[in-house]
């Protein structure tokens, strides 16, 4: 199966971004080791495929790369920051209810991970100092200012669960609408990068947490 890859990069990092998948996006210190941690991820982000109704193996992947952009402080913090020209494609009904289903099965992915971690993670280089509730308290904020960026006015606090459940259905509704590739509300996100970018936060802290938890017993 071919996967056309994006590649966003500086000098100290790289991003590796599967085009046609929302969230699976994987960073290194460089374009090669990017494109490693890409592949190594496949078995991690397949059962994120499923749960939105598609599928995806996890042997005989061809990884192209379709398109290269310079990179940004965003991208050395660890964040695939810059909207692509693949980015910009045109979004039909069909594709455009795609994504809005993979970007809520990364959602789903994060909740169900995140409910059964400890409140406690493993200290180190994985993931830092944040454990589970305050890790759940960012994706929350997260979320809430990513929709302002997509131009939704609704307002809500980090802590209140029904009005973040508002806003991310707000969110996928206007992912479900067919684009033309411009910017969502006349800002800088277009409606590819949102979903990618959404996806790809929640599923980046799901794997955090289970990268970080203690093993059972």
């Amino acid at each position: 199966m071919r996967i056309a890859v994006a590649i966003e990069a500086t000098p100290k990092k790289a991003f590796a971004t599967a085009v046609d998948w929302p969230g699976w996006s994987r960073s290194g210190k460089t374009e090669a080791l990017a494109l490693e941690a890409l592949a190594a991820y496949a078995r991690r982000y397949a059962p994120v495929a499923r749960r939105a109704g598609e599928g995806l193996p996890t042997t005989g992947l061809e990884f192209e790369i379709v398109e290269r952009t310079e990179g940004n402080g965003g991208t050395e913090f660890g964040v695939p920051s810059r909207v692509t020209d693949h980015d910009r494609r045109a979004v039909a009904s069909a594709d455009a209810d795609r994504l809005a289903r993979v970007v809520d099965a990364a959602w789903t992915t994060f909740r169900s991970v995140a409910e059964g971690a400890p409140d406690e993670l493993r200290k180190g280089p994985r993931g830092g100092g944040r454990d589970t509730p305050k890790i759940l308290f960012h994706i929350a904020e997260a979320d809430i200012a990513y929709g302002r960026e997509m131009g939704l006015p609704l307002k809500a606090a980090a802590d209140d669960d029904a009005a973040v459940d508002t806003i991310r259905r707000a969110m996928l509704g206007l992912l479900r609408q067919p684009a033309d590739g411009s910017p969502i509300a006349g800002r800088r996100w277009t409606t590819r990068y949102a979903a990618h970018r959404i996806a790809w936060h929640a599923l980046d802290h799901a794997w955090e947490i289970e990268d970080r938890t203690e093993p059972a017993g």
